[in-house]
């Protein structure tokens, strides 16, 4: 098993977004040998995967955790995470440079694209191409769980704030 040492990536202010980290610098060690992480059945959970805040400030989101699948520790050029938004929840309205890919496997969902809103049920796959404005509701009463793919390189969200 072949692993190296990488500076995580990090913020230049004291913000915690989505998936970036507090400023500080750390080493992670990062390993490039194949594993599968299993599912733990009818839980929407993997095991050896930790449940997370979606993000550590007071925002427009609410009611959203993440699971990190692929990504933390391993040398890859995506990152896969698992959402979980309960009901009256909801990602933050933003838009970013990166592009993203999101699988819906749990409930049923809504997603914002620009100004129009679009349902999501089991499998519907959503692309969120670059730098359009973007939110994930959830109306229901059952949680809305997907799969969101985005690559390990990306730049931080801009948070905006007109979003109906």
């Amino acid at each position: 098993m072949k692993k190296k040492a990488i500076k995580a990536h990090f913020l230049k202010t004291d913000e915690s977004f989505c998936d970036w980290r507090e400023k500080s610098v750390k080493s992670v060690k990062v390993s490039d040998r194949s594993t599968i992480f299993r599912y733990k059945k009818g839980r929407y959970a993997w095991k050896g995967v930790k449940t997370e805040a979606y993000k550590t400030l007071k925002g427009d989101w609410a009611k959203i955790i993440r699971r990190n699948l692929i990504g933390d520790g391993l040398k890859t050029k995506s990152h896969v995470r698992y959402f979980e938004i309960n009901s009256g929840g909801q990602s933050s309205f933003e838009k970013h440079r990166h592009e993203h890919i999101v699988i819906g496997i749990r409930g049923t969902g809504k997603v914002q694209l620009d100004k129009r809103q679009h349902k999501i049920k089991f499998l519907d796959v959503v692309y969120v191409s670059s730098n359009t404005p973007h939110q994930f509701i959830n109306p229901y009463k059952e949680p809305f769980g997907f799969i969101c793919i985005v690559p390990v390189k990306r730049d931080r969200p801009k948070i905006l704030t007109n979003n109906k």
